[in-house]
């Protein structure tokens, strides 16, 4: 057994309802509740997005972005898990998404969700790992002789994605291994970032969490365009959405998971509540450490490094650098993972270019080769692709990250909404054990349908106003692509009778990677 307290009995109720939702035990159960906790959390990885944008807190609202707006913005995101951790009990599976929307609604919502939710998470993937690329630099930049070009951008991305998806290809059991230790990494690296901050801080000026400010324009290194006020506090919320995002990665990771239906739903929440947790004091000691507002603000995207050059002795700085990097290393670690079961559930019911190769398992390692290393390559390209090519003086790169955070929270919206009216239905008429009752899941699902509104209104704000263009340009070429070709020969998951006539299929699946019943 993969863990002493995981019986056969466990094993084979995991494999029935995968069976019964039509597909093989492919995948390799290796990890623990634990571990699907840690994937989630170290994607959410606060140590990465919470460090790497700060300054729209800082540069927007000042202090009162984080001691106020952290929390609403965690909030936020907290809506979207746990309405979809009710989903993810009751459905159990590999792209868990893409196939919730399917089963809640039809296959033109799974097809839909599948899409948004896969140019999220590998453009996602890609801004995590430009974000690494940068705090790098900051860091460790000028020691090394390094500054920052395109070329040397690219060169770093290969290498660090590489990585990250050599770790992935060698089996689910390693990378569990290193996820967890990223979970206790990011915790013990949070609260001595913490602890540091609080010893040099030069007094504990509590007000300024609470005192808001507006440093939009000039004020703010222009990280925001001047606006009121009001418009600077809302736009500092993306600072925590941008960052507590990725705990989809819990339901990707399913059926890999034991006892998924138990496991995945309390992951995807309890990843949010100690980020949203961990992050708030970090955050809260880092602006009580400052030591003027109006400079930092100023400062914009370098505010972290400007703070701790100011503050932080030279050697405590560095080893508190390093242990950040590895944090920033594993968060794209766990990202290649979520990518890459997107990937391979999508192609598994044929829903790629090239579905065959990207649904194939290694049966040494375990692992959808062919879609972690695709996913990699992607990310890759589109920041290479986007950054050669701009808009007015706007890389596209930018701008296509802006519309991250809206595909991302779009595909969390489809299967959450369908499930609102999907409820008692022969469609969804049966609950797993994670189950929190027909009326608490209606009323987070309204709530996830508002926050996705707010969020997509922040996010096509300036400067990101071109984001509006991309995301309804995305929709009508999926439409077109839906209607024109798709709609005739995509078939999406297996339902009803299909399940019963996979069997063989299923079989032979588990045979051919060595799966033992």
């Amino acid at each position: 057994m993969t863990h002493q307290d995981y019986s056969d009995t466990d094993k084979s109720e995991d494999v029935k309802v995968l069976h019964g939702m039509g597909y093989a035990q492919e995948l390799e159960r290796r990890m623990s509740r634990f571990s699907n906790f840690a994937i989630s959390f170290s994607i959410i990885c606060i140590l990465s997005g919470g460090i790497n944008s700060l300054a729209q807190a800082t540069s927007g609202a000042g202090g009162a972005a984080i001691g106020i707006g952290w929390p609403l913005g965690c909030l936020v995101s907290a809506v979207f898990a746990i309405a979809m951790a009710q989903i993810s009990s009751a459905y159990p599976t590999a792209g868990g998404l893409y196939h919730w929307g399917s089963i809640l609604g039809n296959r033109g919502t799974g097809w839909l969700t599948a899409w948004f939710n896969l140019l999220g998470l590998i453009t996602v993937l890609g801004a995590i790992n430009v974000g690494t690329y940068y705090f790098f630099i900051g860091a460790f930049g000028e020691y090394l002789g390094i500054a920052d070009s395109t070329a040397v951008r690219v060169v770093f991305l290969v290498i660090l994605t590489g990585a990250q998806a050599l770790i992935n290809h060698m089996g689910i059991g390693l990378t569990a291994k290193l996820t967890d230790f990223s979970g206790y990494l990011i915790f013990v690296t949070a609260i001595a970032l913490s602890v540091v901050c609080l010893a040099v801080a030069d007094g504990y000026d509590f007000a300024r969490l609470f005192t808001f400010s507006n440093y939009s324009g000039e004020a703010g290194g222009n990280v925001w365009p001047t606006t009121s006020g009001t418009w600077v506090f809302l736009l500092g919320l993306l600072l925590p959405v941008y960052t507590i995002t990725g705990y989809d990665a819990s339901a990707h990771t399913s059926e890999e998971t034991v006892r998924a239906a138990h496991s995945v739903p309390r992951g995807m929440i309890s990843s949010v509540l100690w980020s949203a947790v961990f992050g708030y004091i970090m955050l809260c000691s880092f602006v009580l450490m400052i030591p003027n507002m109006d400079a930092a603000a100023a400062q914009g995207w370098n505010v972290f490094f400007w703070a701790m050059n100011e503050q932080v002795n030279p050697l405590v700085k560095d080893i508190l650098y390093f242990l950040i990097f590895i944090c920033q290393f594993l968060c794209g670690l766990a990202t290649v993972t979520s990518v890459s079961r997107m990937i391979f559930a999508f192609a598994r019911d044929k829903g790629l270019p090239a579905s065959k190769a990207l649904s194939k398992v290694s049966p040494k390692y375990r692992t959808p080769v062919s879609a972690i290393w695709t996913g990699s390559t992607l990310a890759v390209l589109f920041v290479w692709g986007s950054s050669l090519v701009t808009i007015g003086e706007t890389p596209v790169y930018t701008i296509v990250v802006s519309c991250t955070v809206i595909f991302l929270f779009f595909s969390f919206a489809i299967p959450i909404a369908l499930g609102l009216f999907a409820w008692g239905t022969p469609k969804w008429n049966k609950m797993g054990p994670w189950d929190m009752g027909e009326g608490k899941f209606k009323l987070f699902a309204v709530l996830s349908i508002l926050a996705m509104a707010l969020i997509f209104v922040l996010g096509i704000q300036p400067p990101n106003e071109w984001a509006l263009y991309i995301t309804v340009g995305f929709l009508v070429i999926t439409a077109l692509v839906w209607f024109l070709f798709e709609k005739r020969r995509f078939r999406g998951p297996p339902i009803g009778d299909e399940v019963a006539r996979r069997a063989a299929e299923i079989a032979a699946a588990e045979l051919a990677v060595g799966e033992k019943a």
